[in-house]
């Protein structure tokens, strides 16, 4: 059962990184050495959005949920990386479909282009997939029973 809950925590947690990363760095802005001068609300809900994600990302990579949740968009960021390695163009296909998929992703899909060249996705699936190599994690907790009693 814990495996699977970690199935399901994988499959949020992917979107949460390619869906919600992507649409918080269009709207932070592609320009990283000028700060707009004002500070509205958007940027507030921005820096709120980028603050959730990196909490989530680190529930995940450190927390005892189940080796799968930390698996899962491991293994699609790695994929991705490689089929943009290999071919740029078909990587980009698979993000024109997704954008289709629904007109208000196309923020999102700008933002995970610009993710996806600059190795940001990369960076990430690598380090979900450290956790998974640890053997304590793929074990469940030790059931503690009472030596004492007699």
């Amino acid at each position: 059962m814990r495996h699977f809950f970690g199935l399901l925590v994988g499959l949020v947690m992917t979107a949460v990184l390619l869906i919600g990363g992507g649409w918080a760095v269009q709207q932070a802005g592609t320009s990283v050495t000028t700060l707009p001068a004002e500070s509205g609300t958007d940027a507030w809900i921005t820096l709120g959005v980028m603050a959730g994600i990196g909490l989530f990302f680190g529930l995940v990579a450190a927390g005892r949920v189940s080796p799968v949740a930390a698996f899962i968009p491991s293994m699609v960021l790695l994929s991705w990386n490689v089929v943009y390695a290999l071919d740029a163009k078909q990587a980009g296909a698979m993000l024109s479909d997704l954008v289709s998929f629904h007109a208000g992703l196309g923020p999102a899909g700008q933002g995970m282009a610009l993710l996806l060249a600059n190795g940001v996705y990369a960076l990430l699936g690598v380090a979900l997939f450290v956790p998974i190599l640890m053997p304590s994690r793929w074990s469940g907790r030790g059931r503690h029973e009472d030596d004492d009693y007699e």
